[in-house]
């Protein structure tokens, strides 16, 4: 483990490149062994998104133990901001405006797991049947829809729902959002692209993850969007919490 952590974890993931693009631009980390799990997102439309979202990934998983949750954090936040500077090097040497991509990291630590992110991949946490989006997309849309300006269907369905605010490798220092959760038994984690968000419905992301194994459950998520045609590229990594205490006690069976 990168921080010894008080559970067990499971988690798979899946990538896919869609029905549309002809390359995946999506990359994502599933370390479960480690407490370390990220998706990248390639930016659209820009070169090499393909090569940002890699780097990233490669940076996150060379991320060394830490001693504590601010440690992991920090670390993380190093990781980052060298990868951002690689990818504006890069972009200078091939003369193009810039490189980028999200970023969503999540890293447990004892009882706890701490998030960072970048643009408008996400987390999802179930807790006890309920969902909830614990992070909040950096995005034009997303500013719109907090102002009051958007309804959630309304902004769901914008234009402009794509224009995101920041990313790895957008401008010379990386801006991250940072926060972190207890964990309790049986939570479960969703880490996603926006190429399944835009796709898939929140209440199918809770049904789904609520009813299917967390083995299972990228492959079940993953092919919904691509049902519903699949126009960007699709990534989902699902990561389940066991207190192997709570599973330890003893439970009263009384007689009838």
């Amino acid at each position: 483990m990168i921080c010894v952590s008080h559970f067990r974890w499971a988690s798979a993931a899946r990538s896919d490149k869609g029905c549309v693009r002809e390359i995946n631009e999506d990359t994502c980390l599933d370390q479960p062994q480690r407490g370390l799990w990220a998706v990248a997102d390639g930016m659209g439309g820009h070169d090499v998104g393909d090569l940002a979202s890699q780097l990233v990934i490669e940076a996150l998983g060379q991320l060394p133990d830490a001693a504590g949750l601010k440690q992991c954090i920090a670390q993380a936040r190093a990781k980052l901001q060298d990868a951002n500077r690689q990818l504006r090097e890069e972009a200078s040497r091939r003369q193009v405006q810039r490189i980028g991509t999200t970023v969503v990291v999540l890293i447990a630590c004892d009882r706890f797991c701490a998030y960072l992110w970048a643009g408008d991949s996400r987390i999802y946490l179930l807790r006890q049947g309920q969902l909830r989006q614990l992070t909040r997309d950096h995005s034009q849309v997303e500013e719109l829809r907090q102002s009051g300006y958007l309804t959630e269907e309304e902004a769901r369905n914008h234009p402009a729902h794509n224009i995101i605010t920041r990313a790895v490798g957008a401008t010379d220092h990386l801006d991250l959002d940072e926060d972190a959760i207890e964990v309790a038994d049986g939570d479960v984690f969703l880490l996603c692209s926006d190429g399944l968000s835009n796709e898939v419905t929140y209440d199918e992301i809770q049904q789904t993850l609520a009813s299917v194994d967390c083995l299972r459950a990228p492959n079940e998520l993953v092919e919904i969007a691509l049902a519903r045609g699949g126009r960007d590229n699709i990534t989902a990594v699902v990561v389940q919490a066991e207190d192997p205490q709570a599973s330890d006690k003893t439970l009263l069976n009384p007689a009838p």
